[in-house]
């Protein structure tokens, strides 16, 4: 009944005024006891509205739906208004009461033992930041003193947690993975407003069902042509590593690519040809894998149009294997696995060669797939604009200085979005649109809410806050894919403890590689600003440009991205003179090493670098945001090596000393004592053993795209 007359009144609402805003002759007269109160019921989520059926005011809280006709108490439940409690905050140990109205719980890692790692606190505002962009500090414009540092000013507002009376707040609390108090230390020349289409659950959901659609496509025409199953993720790893090249105006499919075949999918499909290479653990499945292998290539060789010299070369070896099989019984597993590594290694290149063109159709099919659907978007979206009357706004002015870095901001404005419903299922909150329906955990979906309440600057009274969280969840869904735990690996994060030592000891206060649902910090760069920039993203890596600041980046495992990353680091470790500094967290790919690591290891701007063991330490789960507790972590099943990329003037304020390499190892153990993070149900021991045995077999490429991965989002 409250909540429906709320809806009744949602055009009356008028909030009472935001403590960052320049507060009115009546509030600056109130005593500060009250003026604290209010603030505190801001933080809760309070408000006050005006009834026109009851000719009242009335107090509404945006995060609970909950409607008091009397200014509410914090902590407490008004019995008239509410005589059963039921919108009342749990008051289940005392320990518990009130938090998230200004108070913190400890994080993970300060209850892991007595003298935990302490949180570092930004530094005061210095005098020389007298200017704001969008309510962000800016530096001078003749600012280049590389010797001198600069801090960024404290945010005018740092909400809490909200407080919510429909869950455990301690439970909620309990979870928290983010620290979005610490502000920025990365500086950048002001930029333009993005000329990106505003997100709409219309074209959203257009979007959803079309890349659906083209995941089909691909996996018929791995089937119908080369008889297989497309290759574990890599039509995800496709739209990574298409991205890193593609020009084109979509957000998430390609459009405008040079060349049109990717790589990533080539090599993925091919390396599944004649067959794909299952886990091994017992003797028996060595054999019948070998067998299942020499019969796919010669029923390959002989449908195919191959020269007669390659049809000899696999018969010969083929008949020879499948000999060796009926003679030999007392062969061991390790014989099997040699025997079809020399098979392989005989008829890979002829199987290689006959395939070839077909791969290459596959590849080719499914990117001209993709940029009919991006013209069909793109024109839907244009239409829908239209019709709501907006057109391109004029260019608006860059002044040429540098300032503490920001949120994308689009140039045009959102049209008006449709109601999205919203429900709660126990802890998960549910949004729903047109029957699609999105899930996240209660206390990320309170993270979203600060996030968007530092970041929007257009939607004060929060009235596309639903639908635009809807198209973010939507947008990262249909990238990973719908199967079970289908691109988790790509927007993996490093454990708390970690990012707490990056923080206080290397002045880390960005991610190179995030997304709104996995950032520790409240500024980071993500792969789609549109759907992203309200929430805080500055964009994706690849296209923005810091002149100085202290970055983590722990890029999405896809070897075209990371070697694209490690160009645009050297670029701007090059041009700049202010303190930057870049460490990166890559797997221990050495057999053979990736061209990423190779040119990281051996660049002029190394600085230092050190290895972590496989299954030594842990990363967090990329659905961390609706994962249950206990599959949060899990251990990297390769070693992770960091390294150190700096100026000159970046390694003398951030020096990676032996003392605070030291406490970033230790950072990783706590978190293991911590956590005590399993290996997932889904990935056994028997089934590691199997990943070596591919390793072993194929080398770099299946090794790397069937072991489960762990980044963060491009």
């Amino acid at each position: 009944l409250l909540q429906t007359r709320h809806a009744e009144n949602k055009q009356d609402f008028c909030s009472i005024a935001h403590p960052d805003q320049t507060a009115s002759p009546t509030e600056s007269s109130l005593p500060e006891s009250q003026k604290s109160s209010l603030y505190e019921l801001v933080q809760a989520g309070w408000s006050k509205c005006w009834s026109k059926r009851e000719n009242r005011p009335y107090w509404f809280n945006r995060f609970t739906n909950q409607s008091m006709w009397e200014m509410p108490i914090l902590g407490q439940h008004d019995v008239i208004s509410d005589p059963l409690g039921l919108n009342a905050a749990s008051v289940e140990g005392a320990g518990d009461a009130g938090v998230g109205n200004g108070q913190r719980k400890r994080r993970l890692s300060e209850e892991a033992a007595h003298g935990g790692l302490n949180r570092h606190v930004s530094s005061s505002m210095p005098q020389n930041i007298t200017t704001f962009l969008n309510g962000w500090p800016c530096l001078p414009s003749g600012y280049s003193n590389p010797g001198q540092q600069f801090h960024p000013a404290p945010a005018a507002t740092r909400p809490s947690l909200p407080s919510f009376s429909f869950t455990q707040t301690a439970d909620v609390l309990k979870e928290i993975y983010w620290d979005l108090d610490i502000q920025t230390n990365a500086v950048i020349r002001e930029r333009a407003p993005a000329n990106h289409l505003p997100p709409h659950p219309e074209i959203e959901l257009q979007r959803a069902h079309l890349t659906t659609k083209l995941r089909q496509h691909y996996q018929e025409l791995c089937y119908q042509r080369e008889g297989i199953e497309p290759p574990p993720e890599s039509f995800n790893r496709w739209l990574l590593e298409r991205k890193v090249l593609d020009k084109g105006p979509d957000p998430l499919l390609p459009s405008d690519c040079d060349p049109i075949i990717s790589r990533s999918m080539f090599r993925e499909v091919m390396n599944d040809i004649p067959i794909r290479l299952s886990r091994i653990k017992y003797k028996e499945e060595a054999r019948k894998l070998l067998f299942k292998y020499a019969e796919a290539a010669k029923k390959m060789i002989d449908s195919r149009n191959a020269t007669p010299d390659s049809r000899k070369v696999v018969k010969w070896n083929v008949e020879d294997t499948i000999n060796w099989l009926r003679r030999d019984h007392s062969a061991s597993k390790e014989d099997y696995m040699d025997r079809l590594e020399h098979l392989r290694k005989q008829c890979g290149p002829h199987v290689t060669a006959v395939a070839k063109d077909s791969v290459e159709g596959i590849c080719t099919k499914i990117y001209h797939i993709s940029v009919e659907y991006v013209r069909r978007i793109r024109q839907a979206h244009q239409t829908l604009l239209k019709d709501c009357n907006i057109t391109d706004p004029e260019a608006a002015e860059v002044q040429d200085r540098l300032v503490y870095c920001y949120p994308v901001r689009l140039a045009l404005p959102s049209p008006n979005h449709p109601r999205v419903e919203l429900h709660f299922e126990n802890d998960i909150s549910c949004l729903r649109y047109k029957g699609e329906m999105v899930k996240v955990n209660r206390g990320y979906f309170a993270k979203l809410e600060l996030l968007y309440r530092y970041s929007c600057i257009d939607d004060p009274r929060f009235e596309k806050f639903l639908s635009r969280i809807w198209c973010l969840i939507k947008r990262y869904q249909v990238m990973f894919g719908a199967g079970v735990n289908e691109g988790m690996g790509l927007q993996g994060a490093l454990p708390v403890p970690v990012f707490e030592v990056l923080n206080k000891q290397f002045g880390v206060s960005f991610e190179c590689f995030a997304s709104p649902l996995n950032s520790y910090f409240k500024q980071f760069c993500s792969a789609f600003p549109d759907t992203d920039g309200f929430f805080g993203s500055r964009g994706p890596f690849l296209n923005f440009s810091p002149a100085s600041g202290s970055f983590e980046a722990n890029p999405p495992f896809c070897e075209e991205l990371m070697d694209a990353m490690v160009t645009h680091f050297e670029e701007l470790l090059e041009k700049s003179s202010e303190p930057l500094s870049f460490i990166i967290f890559v797997p221990e790919w050495r057999d053979p090493l990736t061209p990423a690591l190779n040119r990281m290891e051996t660049s002029a701007f190394l600085r230092h670098h050190m290895s972590v063991p496989a299954f030594e330490h842990a990363y967090r789960s990329g659905s961390q945001y609706i994962c249950k507790k206990e599959e949060m972590y899990y251990k990297a099943v390769h070693g992770t090596v960091i390294i150190f990329l700096q100026n000159d003037a970046g390694f003398t304020k951030w020096e990676p000393t032996p003392e605070r390499i030291q406490e970033l190892l230790a950072a990783y153990q706590v978190s293991q004592r911590t956590l005590g993070s399993p290996v997932p149900s889904s990935t056994s021991s028997a089934e590691i053993e199997g990943f070596e045995d591919i390793a072993f077999l194929c080398g770099q490429f299946l090794c790397r795209s069937h072991i489960p991965q762990s980044s963060s989002c491009i």
